[in-house]
């Protein structure tokens, strides 16, 4: 491995399927990812990624931190709803270490483009949570071509200054980024999160501004886009934005950088109505495996052995690893007061058989679920009924075995009870959201 300081660009698809892509699997009529396939060819591919939630801002405040995201109040909304806008209770605290301030302070650019979706300005947004650039979203749901949030405000921005620019956002998001690496001198690393909206309703293509007015027109929700959208138009979403990464790919690759950048990509929960999660049930706000897993691509030709690269790993993973992981390649420590909860994967970028053996835990207040991943067994509880599956030989997770291994349950069971203990409970004030708006739905009791 190199001793040389990587480029770090980690990028996130949001709401897209485990199944979506080309190297997944993925039946389109077209190929929908041919960029994104060639990285994984040339690149690892992981078959077990995990969410660490199935619903997006929670997983992006674990991916900042590196932390089990139930640690922060703000995090405990399912998701983060724009009628957060203003306050100052709801987003990730500045003063908490995110994976950005602590690359800041060993040296590294820093910025994100795109998404950020962890609390509203002033009280919080990425300058002040250790990204030197900000060009974006603040809000989860956007619309393409207008560039409104779910309540018809306004939301792009260059740092702390709102902006306005025509066009499509998925170019919008991948034409400033390349330009952001362009403009970068290579006399010191980069990290870049480039966090694109696409798949994630309204369901519009670049062709499609029409549609994007006509749900103007309706008022405000009408970007929840409950009245459109097609399998066509979702494929081509994912391949615009597959288009931009191949943009961003050539700036590296035009600037000597390629080899020495450490390439992510994944999702930030699984897919929603028009994904492909297959073979996975459920989607979105669920803890069965369609809610959960996601691609995970790692490109980083200095630093993958001969042994990883085209291979598939299966070792399971979470976001917040990831987090570790870029931390790890840089050579920079977590703050003494926030020790990751996430596990530097480097090891599996050399050997991709590697695997802890650790287990991976969730909850959500959604429905009460709680749900933990240890070797090839899954407990899964939702309300008060618990199901044990093995999911590796089950991955529909249809056999609920509790009756056939109660040894196994009760001990998956403990788990779960000992990881909750260490964690602060779910706030009773704490919202679920519609996945398709900010309506909320009916919320059981802790």
């Amino acid at each position: 491995m190199t001793t040389q300081r990587p480029n770090i660009l980690y990028i996130l698809a949001d709401d897209l399927g485990s199944a979506d892509l080309g190297c997944y699997g993925g039946q389109a009529r077209f190929p929908v990812s041919p960029r994104l396939d060639q990285l994984a060819a040339r690149g690892l591919r992981f078959a077990q990624g995990y969410s660490n939630s199935p619903v997006c801002s929670p997983t992006r405040f674990a991916l900042l931190t590196g932390r089990y995201q139930y640690r922060l109040r703000g995090a405990a909304d399912e998701p983060l709803s724009s009628a957060a806008r203003g306050g100052s209770a709801l987003g990730l605290p500045p003063e908490h270490p995110t994976h950005a301030s602590l690359l800041k302070a060993a040296g590294y650019r820093t910025a994100l483009v795109g998404k950020w979706h962890l609390g509203f300005p002033p009280e919080f947004g990425p300058n002040k949570s250790g990204f030197d650039y900000f060009w974006g979203a603040t809000s989860g749901g956007l619309d393409y071509f207008t560039h409104k949030d779910s309540r018809g405000n306004p939301d792009l921005w260059e740092n702390d200054r709102q902006i306005e620019r025509s066009g499509y956002l998925t170019d919008l998001i991948s034409e400033r980024a390349a330009q952001w690496i362009d403009e970068q001198d290579d006399q010191a690393p980069f990290l870049l999160n480039l966090h694109y909206t696409s798949p994630h309703w309204p369901w519009v293509t670049r062709d499609d501004e029409a549609e994007s007015r006509r749900l103007e027109a309706k008022g405000r929700g009408g970007i929840f886009h409950v009245d459109g959208g097609n399998l066509e138009t979702y494929w081509r979403m994912i391949h615009h934005m597959d288009e931009g990464i191949g943009r961003i790919v050539d700036v590296l690759a035009r600037k000597g950088q390629l080899d020495n950048t450490l390439i992510i990509f994944s999702s930030d929960n699984g897919g929603e109505r028009f994904s492909n999660n297959w073979p996975f049930v459920g989607g979105k706000m669920d803890l069965l495996e369609g809610g959960i897993r996601v691609p995970v691509i790692v490109h980083w030709p200095r630093g993958l052995s001969d042994q990883a690269r085209g291979a598939c790993a299966q070792v399971p993973n979470l976001t917040m690893d990831w987090t570790a992981t870029m931390l790890a390649a840089a050579g920079v420590t977590a703050a003494p007061d926030h020790p990751l909860d996430g596990l530097s994967l480097l090891p599996v970028l050399q050997d991709p058989g590697w695997d802890p053996g650790r287990p991976l835990f969730w909850r959500m207040k959604h429905r009460m679920q709680r749900a933990v991943r240890e070797g090839d067994w899954k407990y899964l509880a939702i309300g008060e009924h618990e199901y044990l599956f093995n999911i590796v030989k089950d991955q529909r997770e249809k056999a609920n075995l509790i009756h056939l291994e109660p040894q196994r349950l009760a001990h998956m069971r403990q788990l779960w009870q000992d990881f909750a203990a260490t964690m602060p409970g779910i706030p009773p004030d704490a919202v679920v959201s519609n996945v398709y708006g900010e309506a909320e739905i009916p919320k059981p009791s802790n």
